[in-house]
């Protein structure tokens, strides 16, 4: 019956200088860590979007920046203030067309460890999602001044993709201006960048385009 007690015995005995060694630093950590003063830091960040259908657009200008409250042991909360560790993660897996608003709450909020929010402004954010569309539209020359007598534009049509109700305003793609005062001569080759009318909607291929400009 001694023989268990013994094998116990020298089992807690064993390196007993390392364990109490061991056990003093871990109460000093621990004294240090719940000795350690709270504070409260404020940080801005910008949404992170994560699970995007592919099938659906953004039709709606989202919200681009989230002031943060956060309040934790000073030691963590050293260097959020840069925003480069405090993320809000916002995930949009699985949803349809329509409005949808997420509010930003510790589960989609990614920080360091014993950080916790006291409060986001806005509490929320929002995402308006419209249909995939797809078009093609004309390129309309812009000129600055006279307009030339000859010209040709190619691609003289060009696709566009984006929300639906966007992309259907779109009535052309619009080049650079140009200026025939310019010009030395009465021809000319000019490659041109084009532009949609709606900042939602954007082109499919290239957005450069050929202007030749003739007798």
């Amino acid at each position: 019956m001694r023989r268990p007690f013994k094998k116990a015995a020298d089992l807690v005995f064993q390196n007993f200088g390392w364990k109490v060694l061991s056990l003093g630093a871990a109460v000093v950590i621990w004294a240090l860590v719940a000795s350690e003063p709270e504070v409260t830091t404020f940080t801005s960040v910008r949404p992170e979007y994560v699970h995007m259908p592919a099938d659906l657009e953004i039709g709606a200008e989202p919200v681009s920046t989230v002031m943060l409250e956060l309040q934790g042991p000073s030691a963590e909360l050293r260097g959020v203030g840069d925003g480069l560790r405090a993320a809000v993660v916002i995930d949009a897996g699985g949803v349809g067309p329509g409005l949808h608003t997420f509010t930003i709450s510790d589960r989609n909020l990614r920080v360091t460890r014993r950080v916790r929010l006291v409060r986001a402004n806005p509490p929320d954010v929002s995402l308006y999602f419209e249909p995939h569309a797809e078009r093609t539209v004309p390129v309309e020359v812009r000129w600055s001044g006279p307009r030339a007598a000859q010209y040709r534009v190619q691609p003289s049509r060009i696709g566009i993709v984006g929300p639906s109700s966007h992309v259907a305003r779109v009535m052309a793609a619009i080049t650079d201006p140009v200026d025939l005062s310019r010009m030395a001569g009465s021809a000319a080759r000019l490659n041109l960048s084009i532009v949609p009318e709606d900042s939602f909607v954007r082109f499919k291929s290239a957005a450069q385009v050929t202007l030749e400009i003739g007798k």
